[in-house]
C-alpha cells in the first residue's frame, strides 16, 4: 500500500503536479510503516528534498494508530497542520479528527485577561498595551481556539502576552470561575479526541517532567511517537528534566499579589508592601548578575558577597510574602494560588541556592530586564528512556543531522535509545552540479583581532557581484554587529542584522528586496526555508563550536573527563558537525537550486579534525579559490 502511494501513478502523483516518486522517500516510509506495525524504534537521517515530512506522515495516518507527532519549533508545528497536513488529508480521503496542541502561553486566560483589563485601570497602565488589551479582549468574543498567535493585533513579543495567559503555577484549575470558557481545556479536549495530534517538542518534554512529578496530564497517551527536527531533543529534554526559577515568574507573582489586593482585598495593605519589596528584590538580583546576553556559571556567582546579599534578601521577601498571604487564605481564588506559587518558588530558590548536588550544571542567563536561574542534568538518557518505556508504542525520530561521519551515536547516547533500525537517506539533490563548496586561501586566525574587517574587504566584491542574495551566518551576536556595521559602510546594497526586527519579519524583508544580505546567528541556522534563487549565497563565519564559557558545556566536558573521556572529540566536534551540518543545509532547498557555500575558517583544511566535518556534509565540488565560486555565481545569474 505505501510503495503504491508513492509510486508514479500513485496517490501522490495523482493529486499533486510535478510529483516525482523517490527512493529515499519511499524507503523511508517503508521504514516508518514497519516500526508502527512492530511497536520499535526507528532513527531515520533523512537529507535536505527527501519529503520526511510526507513519509512519516503517510504512514502513520494509513495505520489508523493513536499519533502523536512533535516538532522542533511553534513554526514547523503550524506549517505542518496548517499547510502539508490538510493536503495529505485530503488525497488519502482520511475521515478522522487532527488536532494542533500548543503550551499554555499561548492560549489567552479569560480569567487573568478579566483581572489585567480591571488593573489597566488605575490610571498608571501604558497606553500602547491598554490599547493592545483592549484589542485583545474585542478578539476574545470571536476566537474559537483562543490561540493567540491567530490575534492579528497582538505583537509576538507584546509584554502584555505573560499577563494574559497562565502557568502550571497561576492556573487556578477547577476553581477558576472562568473554567468553562478555558481554551487550555478545551485545546485539550480536541487532542484527546483527535486520531492525531501535532504538538512540539518543548510541549512534549515539558509533559513528561510534569508526568514524572505526579501531576496532570498535558499530552494524550498514543501508539505512536514521531519527532521531527529530533536533533534538537537531547538539548530541549535537559531544560525540562531540571529546575529553573525565572525573574518572568516572580515579577508575575509579585503583580498578581498586587491585584488581589487592587481588586478583592483593599482591607489588607500589607499585600500592597509585600508585592513591592517581592518586585524590588527581584529586579536587585537582576542587577547585580551583569550585562545582558550573558550566560554563568551560577555556582561560582552566587558565593560573591552581592549576589549573596541579594539573594539573602530575595529569600527574605518570598517568606513575609507567604506569612503575610497565609492569614489572608480562602478569602480569594487568586491569592491562595499566589500563596501556592509563593511555597513552591521557595523551594525551588533554596534548590538551586545548594549547588554541590553532582551531575547538574548550575547557571544562571540575563536579558536586558531578566534572569534565569537554572539546574541541568548533564545526561538525560535514565529519565527519556524511562518515559519511553512507560509509554509502550513505536518511537520514531528524524532529522536531516543526526549523524557525525555516518554515526548515530552521538545522538541515541544523549536519549538512551536503542533503536532496532538505524538508516541514512541520502539527499536527492545532485550537489555535484547545484553547489560549491571554497574555503577561502589567506584567513586569518578564527578569534583573532580585526578578523570582522578581514572577512568584509574579503567578501564584500563576491556579494555585491551576486546582488545580495546572501545569508552571512555567524556564532555570536557581536560578530553580526560587527560585520553588519562594517558591510553597511561597503555595499550599496540593503543589510538586514538580526535583532533589528522578528525574525519572520526579517525574512520576509530579505525576500521581499531581492537583493540584500542579512546577517544573523543562532535561529536562522536552522529551520529557515528560502528556495531559489532568491539565496545563492550562504557565508559561515567559523566552524560552530559552542562557546568554552558556556556553564553547561563545561559541566559537561568535566563530567565526559571523570569518566575517562576525551571530551572535544565526544562532545565539541560532535555538536558542531551538527550545527555545521544545519547551517550547510540553508543553501539547497529545492532540485532547481544553485548557490555557494564559503566557510571562513582554516581548521578545516590544516586540522585533523576538519576531515570529520568535511565528511559529514553534503559531497559538494571544494576550492580555496574565490574567483572559482565568482565564476560559478555568474554561470548561474546567465542561465
Amino acid at each position: 500500500m505505501i510503495s503504491k502511494v508513492f509510486s508514479a501513478e500513485g496517490a501522490l502523483a495523482q493529486a499533486i503536479s510535478g510529483f516525482m516518486p523517490r527512493q529515499a522517500q519511499t524507503d523511508m516510509a517503508l521504514a516508518v510503516e514497519a516500526a508502527i506495525n512492530t511497536g520499535s524504534q526507528l532513527i531515520v537521517e533523512a537529507g535536505t528534498g527527501t519529503g520526511k515530512t510526507y513519509a512519516y506522515l503517510i504512514p502513520a495516518i494509513l495505520s489508523g494508530k493513536k499519533t502523536v507527532i512533535s516538532t522542533g519549533s511553534k513554526n514547523l508545528q503550524e506549517q505542518l497542520f496548517h499547510r502539508d497536513l490538510p493536503r495529505i488529508l485530503v488525497i488519502l480521503g482520511f475521515k478522522g479528527k487532527v488536532a494542533l496542541l500548543k503550551g499554555r502561553s499561548n492560549y489567552l486566560c479569560p480569567e487573568r485577561l478579566g483581572h489585567q483589563m480591571i488593573e489597566s485601570h488605575d490610571g498608571r497602565a501604558d497606553p500602547l498595551l491598554l490599547s493592545q488589551l483592549v484589542k485583545v479582549r474585542s478578539w476574545s468574543c470571536e476566537t474559537k481556539t483562543g490561540d493567540l498567535g491567530d490575534c492579528a493585533d497582538l505583537p509576538e513579543d507584546s509584554p502584555i502576552i505573560s499577563t494574559i495567559t497562565s502557568t502550571n503555577e497561576t492556573c487556578l484549575g477547577k476553581e477558576c470561575p472562568s473554567f468553562s470558557e478555558c481554551f487550555v481545556i478545551k485545546a485539550r479536549k480536541r487532542a484527546m479526541e483527535a486520531d492525531l495530534v501535532v504538538v512540539n517538542h518543548h510541549l512534549f518534554l515539558a509533559d513528561l517532567a510534569i508526568k514524572e512529578t505526579g501531576f496532570g496530564e498535558l499530552i494524550p497517551e498514543a501508539d505512536v511517537f514521531i519527532f521531527d527536527e529530533a536533533h534538537q531533543l537531547p538539548d530541549i529534554a535537559s531544560q525540562y528534566f531540571g529546575q529553573a526559577l525565572s525573574s518572568r515568574q516572580l515579577q508575575e507573582l509579585a503583580k498578581d499579589i498586587y491585584i488581589a489586593y487592587r481588586t478583592e482585598l483593599r482591607d489588607t495593605k500589607q499585600l500592597e508592601k509585600v508585592a513591592e519589596r517581592l518586585s524590588q528584590a527581584t529586579s536587585d538580583l537582576r542587577l547585580v548578575l551583569g550585562d545582558p546576553g550573558f550566560r554563568g556559571n551560577w555556582r561560582d556567582i552566587s558565593k560573591m558577597p552581592l549576589v549573596a546579599r541579594e539573594l539573602v534578601r530575595l529569600f527574605d521577601a518570598l517568606s513575609l510574602a507567604k506569612d503575610v498571604l497565609k492569614l489572608s487564605l480562602n478569602r480569594s481564588q487568586l491569592l491562595d494560588a499566589a500563596f501556592e506559587r509563593t511555597v513552591l518558588f521557595s523551594a525551588k530558590l533554596a534548590r538551586l541556592n545548594e549547588t554541590s548536588l553532582p551531575g547538574y550544571s548550575y547557571w544562571y542567563e540575563c536579558s536586558r530586564y531578566h534572569f534565569s536561574l537554572n539546574m541541568t542534568p548533564l545526561c538525560v538518557a535514565d529519565k527519556f528512556e524511562e518515559q519511553m518505556k512507560n509509554k509502550k508504542g513505536s518511537w520514531i525520530f528524524t532529522s536531516a543531522t543526526l549523524t557525525v561521519n555516518d554515526d548515530f551515536r552521538h545522538f541515541t547516547a544523549r536519549l538512551g535509545l536503542d533503536a532496532s533500525k538505524q538508516l541514512t537517506l541520502p539527499s536527492p539533490f545532485d550537489y555535484s552540479s547545484q553547489a560549491i563548496l571554497c574555503v577561502p586561501r589567506f584567513l586569518p586566525e578564527p578569534n583573532s583581532y580585526g578578523i570582522a574587517e578581514a572577512l568584509c574587504e574579503m567578501l564584500f566584491p563576491l556579494i555585491e557581484q551576486n546582488k545580495g542574495r546572501c545569508f552571512f551566518l555567524c556564532t555570536s551576536h557581536q560578530r553580526v554587529r560587527d560585520l553588519s556595521a562594517l558591510f553597511r559602510e561597503k555595499l550599496s546594497l540593503p543589510v538586514l542584522m538580526q535583532g533589528e526586527m522578528s525574525k519572520q519579519k526579517l525574512l520576509s524583508e530579505f525576500l521581499e528586496l531581492g537583493n540584500a544580505l542579512l546577517v544573523a546567528t543562532g535561529a536562522f541556522w536552522e529551520g529557515i526555508d528560502v528556495r531559489g534563487q532568491a539565496l545563492s549565497c550562504v557565508i559561515i563565519d567559523k566552524l560552530p563550536f559552542s562557546s568554552p564559557d558556556d556553564p553547561l558545556l563545561k559541566a559537561r566536558i568535566e563530567d565526559c573527563k571523570m569518566q575517562g573521556g576525551d571530551p572535544f572529540s565526544e562532545i565539541q566536534i560532535p555538536d558542531a558537525v551538527i550545527t555545521l551540518k544545519q547551517g550547510v543545509g540553508r543553501l539547497i532547498r529545492d532540485a532547481r537550486d544553485h548557490g555557494a557555500l564559503i566557510i571562513c575558517d582554516n581548521r578545516l583544511v590544516n586540522r585533523a579534525y576538519g576531515s570529520t566535518f568535511l565528511r559529514s556534509l553534503p559531497s559538494i565540488p571544494r576550492t580555496r579559490d574565490l574567483s572559482l565560486v565568482s565564476e560559478f555565481l555568474a554561470k548561474i545569474e546567465n542561465r
